[in-house]
């Protein structure tokens, strides 16, 4: 039996390498040998730090008799969903005709033609409270296809044909919410507040810090009620079990509605949003009211709740140290000797001799030391990574920390050395062992685009604006009648598209961002730097179809109710200009040294104060920079109108508050600085 998994880039693929199933990867040749052996194909979708996909591998694809049926009667195909986003998108899709339990495993029974016609999730070895065996479904889908397959094509025709009925291109939309239509909005979701544990929605909850995100936007613009809500709710995560209280970070979701006995994987991409929404949680909370004793108060207040989520917010860490917790897990345990991070860390560790789900999470400090800690999954994925340099190039910039920002870089550095091409396309996933063949998504370009903005705005260097800017043209639609402004430059995957069986692209985003709205959030970013309206105009187009989704479902389309928010806000951009003296001392320098390093020390506002200022000034439409004078020129020069002509004034260190890149008379003392903020937010 050829071992087809040995050399994948996947590390889940190949943790499949020696069973007995004779597996194949994704590709097309698995179809062709279906075909050519008329015989169905099991697509078996996975990831390396699924808990239940580990389960079935130790019950049924280690089982030599049952892999020996397996690879007389199937094709059996091995999928990383992370790798290969789309072929999850797509089989998701098609086991929904199948299954309301949607989830991981998922084990899908398709035609040569790649169309599905049966499907469920895991299947255990003994039948169980009334679901099937593996072995008992193997046996009826076999029959099916030898005796019934008429039957069997016909709902695999029904269902590809479900499928292929895409959504007509959008025609004229109502103009985007107000401001005050967004906050009504996020009041509904207030009124959907688990109020004695916090959060939202019953069991299984998870974070969806999207939405999280959101609610702080709207609490940075004024919405007080905004701002406790999510205050509450962060804070009742971080007392929760969801958070590892050794080392931080928080786990997937937790599996009861008072967040205790989670799933833990610490995905990459939870981690990262989750350390921009408490970085900016610890800016805001100064200008919160903090949720003191319970007061006798109506429960139905806005602000404040009786009891429940607000007293177990009480007991929670302060906002920044969270913050900081996440990030050690990032730098810590996320990172990979390449430098860039890893998707995920394992929920499974193995404890004398036993794998145990959560089993090392449950140890205390001094315990963990003597155990292997869970695996991480090494694959290191564009769109994730992206989120995670956005996260640390912010969260270091605005709270002075800049080994975060150091680690952006190391980061984005590497995805551009070795993720983008000589002809600039973007490459979806490599491991130390390689990089993948799947194509890169439109996650993969607004993600990452995302994150080397905020690396720019963060550090001001102008190669990573740059860098985002070519990113973001390979997506943009020209078409104004397109369906969608924006679109992943190589299209779906290959194997899909030859089948029919490719979606339209998914608006989903309850645990992390659409591939269309990040690359929304991108460009609006973008528009803001450069002045360039095309760039406002595509993230108009992009979320306008989502709008009314969006108000009517804040927690489920979380980022495009943010970027609705940002749409619906004032333009307002600050820049802060530093002498070049200045600039090289970097955020942080002693402020006797930076002031010494320039004329006129008697009036001169050092660097990192005035600087400090800027970065910690949140609101909806909102974007700030801190950049030193050549690097102002540099970005001028390379297009980025914003920064166009700023001067530091007579050597000092100087801010331009702007309103759609008309700006004020620039200053050079804080006080002024935060009178005119106070006049324009």
């Amino acid at each position: 039996m050829t071992n087809r998994l040995a050399d994948a880039v996947s590390p889940y693929l190949r943790s499949h390498a020696d069973n007995p199933v004779d597996w194949w990867p994704w590709g097309q040749e698995a179809f062709d040998e279906a075909a050519r052996r008329d015989v169905p194909v099991l697509v078996s979708i996975g990831y390396a730090t699924c808990h239940w996909c580990h389960v079935m591998a130790r019950e049924s694809f280690s089982d030599p008799e049952l892999a020996a049926h397996l690879n007389e009667s199937f094709v059996a195909v091995k999928v990383d969903r992370e790798e290969h986003p789309d072929v999850d998108s797509s089989y998701l899709a098609a086991a929904s005709a199948f299954t309301e339990q949607l989830g991981w495993p998922l084990t899908v029974f398709a035609t040569p033609e790649g169309r599905t016609f049966f499907a469920g999730t895991y299947f255990p070895p003994q039948p169980v409270q009334g679901h099937p065996a593996f072995r008992q479904v193997l046996d009826a889908v076999t029959e099916a296809w030898t005796t019934r397959r008429g039957e069997v094509d016909a709902t695999a025709r029904g269902v590809a044909a479900a499928l292929a009925a895409q959504p007509a291109p959008p025609g004229e939309h109502a103009p985007l919410p107000s401001t005050e239509a967004l906050r009504h909005a996020a009041a509904r979701v207030g009124a959907a507040e688990d109020v004695e544990h916090g959060g939202f929605g019953g069991a299984p909850k998870f974070p969806v810090a999207p939405a999280q995100l959101a609610l702080l936007g709207l609490g940075a613009g004024g919405d007080r009620a905004a701002l406790a809500l999510v205050s509450r709710t962060l804070r009742a995560m971080a007392a929760s079990p969801l958070r590892d209280p050794v080392e931080g970070g928080f786990f997937r979701y937790s599996t009861r509605r008072d967040w205790h006995d989670p799933h833990y994987e610490r995905m990459l991409y939870d981690n990262a949003l989750l350390l921009t929404a408490y970085s900016r949680l610890a800016l805001l909370e100064p200008g919160l009211v903090e949720p003191g004793p319970v007061q006798e108060t109506s429960p139905s207040s806005p602000e404040e709740p009786a009891g429940g989520a607000a007293a177990a917010a009480r007991t929670a860490p302060d906002p920044l140290s969270v913050a900081s917790g996440i990030a050690d897990v990032l730098l810590g345990r996320l990172r990979t000797p390449r430098g860039a991070f890893a998707s995920a860390q394992d929920s499974e560790s193995t404890i004398d001799g036993r794998r145990v789900e959560g089993g090392w999470y449950g140890l205390d400090a001094e315990e963990r030391r003597r155990h292997e800690p869970p695996p991480v999954d090494e694959k290191v994925l564009t769109g994730w990574n992206g989120l995670a340099i956005a996260a640390l190039a912010e969260a270091g910039a605005r709270h002075d920390r800049p080994e975060w920002v150091a680690a952006a870089r190391a980061a984005a550095d590497l995805l551009l050395d070795e993720h983008v091409t000589s002809d600039g396309r973007l490459l979806r996933a490599s491991t130390g062992s390689g990089v993948s063949t799947a194509v890169a998504t439109l996650e993969d370009h607004g993600m990452f685009a995302e994150g080397l903005l905020q690396l720019t705005l963060a550090t001001g260097l102008p190669r990573y604006a740059v860098a985002a800017r070519e990113l973001l043209e390979r997506t943009l639609v020209d078409d104004p009648a397109a369906a969608v402004p924006f679109a992943a430059p190589e299209g779906a995957d290959p194997v899909l598209r030859g089948h029919g069986t490719a979606l339209a692209a998914d608006p989903s985003e309850g645990a992390y961002p659409s591939g269309l709205s990040a690359t929304a959030t991108a460009a609006l970013a973008l528009h803001r730097m450069t002045g360039e309206a095309r760039w406002r105009s595509a993230a108009e187009r992009a979320v306008a179809p989502g709008a009314a989704r969006a108000l009517d479902a804040p927690v489920a389309f979380g980022t495009t109710f943010a970027l609705l928010a940002e749409l619906a806000a004032p333009s307002t951009q600050l820049v802060v200009v530093e002498p070049a003296v200045v600039a090289g001392a970097g955020a942080g320098a002693d402020a006797t040294v930076a002031a010494a390093a320039v004329e006129d020390t008697t009036t001169l506002v050092p660097a990192f104060d005035l600087g400090e200022r800027a970065r910690r000034t949140l609101g909806p439409g909102v974007l700030v920079g801190v950049v030193g004078e050549d690097a102002a020129e540099a970005l001028a020069d390379a297009g980025f109108e914003l920064f166009a002509g700023r001067r530091a004034v007579r050597g000092h260190v100087t801010a331009y508050l702007c309103h759609d890149f008309v700006c004020r008379l620039p200053v050079t003392g804080i006080e002024e600085l935060d009178r005119e903020l106070a006049e324009q937010l």
